[in-house]
């Protein structure tokens, strides 16, 4: 890893990625599935609290990320 490099997690796996890069990189580094489940909707990032976030978040040295099945949320009509 170089200065130019942060390190983040993804489902409890460590990846070097270039300073600048988005969660989504991230993801795109380890698992290119999971990356294109989240640009199409079907699966959806959180940080390590379980809060979702944006795929664009550039993150900070030392995140923790998990790719989680996107859920639909209970409307009026489905209920």
């Amino acid at each position: 890893m170089t200065n130019a490099e942060i390190r983040v997690f993804v489902n409890e796996r460590g990846v070097s990625v270039p300073v600048g890069s988005t969660a989504l990189d991230a993801v795109r580094a380890l698992f290119p599935e999971d990356a294109a489940g989240i640009e199409a909707g079907r699966l959806r990032l959180t940080d390590s609290r379980g809060l979702p976030i944006e795929a664009d978040t550039q993150p900070p040295s030392g995140a923790i990320f998990r790719v989680v099945a996107q859920r639909e949320r209970a409307t009026e009509e489905t209920t």
